[in-house]
């Protein structure tokens, strides 16, 4: 995709969903598209580091968790705008992810999986027992009585969560087009070999972490103000770290597009099931998704285009 066309796109969608404010005044689409948009800016996120470099991160909800409690603490003790909380999020995510790099980037596979799901626990934990945000008891939010020109805050939430998924979506090409992102591929087919030709694996893996980090913890920032009652459980909550990964893994991994495509996919269907039938059945379609796409298509639907496009006569 050219450059001007990639830009004309992200213009037009930001366009498009100012003016759906305009027209749909039913709540429950804004929460829908809200979810569907925190989703994809966590796949985009995750596929940094889990796709472009091949470090697979089970902390997601960790650093989207920290993102939410940098909200809410900022919060109480100075009542910053939402701007302003959504870059400190980003910049505390983003140190935490060089942080977690420079203690964990030497273990490979299942021990950096681990490592990553255990700086999730550490972090929750560490939560649970700060009564200043709440502790194990969760704490509210209130949300604002001013929403700029926006008929209601949920609209407003859903406009600022849109511009930072396309944000997120602009940087991830960038990445994945850059020298940098050239090296982060070769980390991924062979560290040892780019080492050996001269990539500096070590930084580039450091700012893949920090890129990841702060993605996250952008995206759990307005979180506190979408629920207005933020607890561990609901901020740590596994199917969220559980969707950050099925989503790319779904779109594949190999490319910017598939996040996009994976979390636009699965998370449609979530909330078209959630109310057609019952959101417990969530769980039971991120399982089964998985398991058809790691069966019939191991390199998502961006692999399993490209394959049909090469099989294709001339």
């Amino acid at each position: 995709m050219k450059s001007t066309v990639f830009w004309g796109a992200l213009a037009t969608i930001f366009a498009a969903g100012l003016a759906l404010t305009g027209v749909v005044q039913n709540e429950y689409y804004y929460n829908a598209l809200y979810l569907i948009l925190q989703g994809t800016l966590m796949a985009v996120a995750w596929n940094v580091l889990g796709g472009f470099t091949g470090y697979v991160n089970f902390g997601s909800a960790g650093f989207f968790a920290l993102g939410a409690y940098t909200t809410v603490a900022l919060n109480k003790a100075l009542g910053l705008p939402l701007p302003l909380l959504i870059l400190v999020a980003g910049v505390v995510g983003g140190l935490v992810g060089v942080g977690l790099g420079y203690l964990t980037l030497r273990l490979k596979g299942v021990y950096f999986a681990i490592a990553t799901l255990a700086m999730s626990i550490v972090i929750e934990t560490l939560v649970v027992n700060w009564s200043y945000v709440g502790g194990a008891k969760g704490s509210y939010m209130l949300t604002p009585d001013t929403h700029l020109w926006f008929d209601s805050y949920i609209q407003m939430l859903f406009v600022v969560m849109l511009l930072l998924t396309l944000a997120a979506v602009a940087i991830s090409r960038m990445l994945n087009s850059s020298r940098l992102g050239r090296g982060l591929s070769a980390i991924r087919d062979d560290e040892v070999a780019a080492e050996c030709a001269g990539v500096p694996t070590l930084r580039l893996k450091l700012v893949s972490t920090s890129v990841m980090g702060a993605m996250m913890g952008v995206a759990g920032a307005p979180f506190p103000y979408f629920v207005t009652f933020v607890d561990p459980l609901s901020a740590f909550n596994l199917f969220i770290a559980v969707n950050a990964i099925a989503m790319p893994m779904i779109g594949g991994t190999a490319h910017w597009i598939g996040p996009v495509i994976g979390a636009l996919l699965l998370g449609t269907t979530q909330e078209i099931v959630k109310v057609t039938i019952s959101s417990e059945m969530n769980v039971l379609i991120v399982g089964v998704m998985l398991v058809a796409f790691i069966t019939l298509a191991p390199q998502g639907i961006v692999g399993l285009a490209r394959k049909l496009r090469r099989g294709r006569p001339k």
